[in-house]
C-alpha cells in the first residue's frame, strides 16, 4: 500500500522540480579566419538556460 504512495509522491516532486527552469536559449556564430594555411570557415551552435551550457563547434 505505502509503495504507490511513495511512487506518486517522489514523481509528483520530481515534476515540480525543473518546473520553474529558464527556458533553453539558442545561440550560434559563424567566422572566417585567415592564416598561413590559408581561409577557414567557423561554425558553432549551442543552447544555455544561464546554468547549463551545451554547444557544438565545427
Amino acid at each position: 500500500m505505502m509503495r504507490p504512495i511513495f511512487a506518486l509522491l517522489t514523481l509528483a516532486f520530481v515534476a515540480a522540480c525543473g518546473a520553474n527552469d529558464p527556458p533553453f536559449r539558442p545561440s550560434g556564430n559563424v567566422g572566417v579566419s585567415v592564416g598561413p594555411n590559408g581561409v577557414s570557415p567557423n561554425v558553432g551552435v549551442g543552447a544555455t538556460n544561464g546554468i547549463f551550457n551545451v554547444g557544438l563547434s565545427l
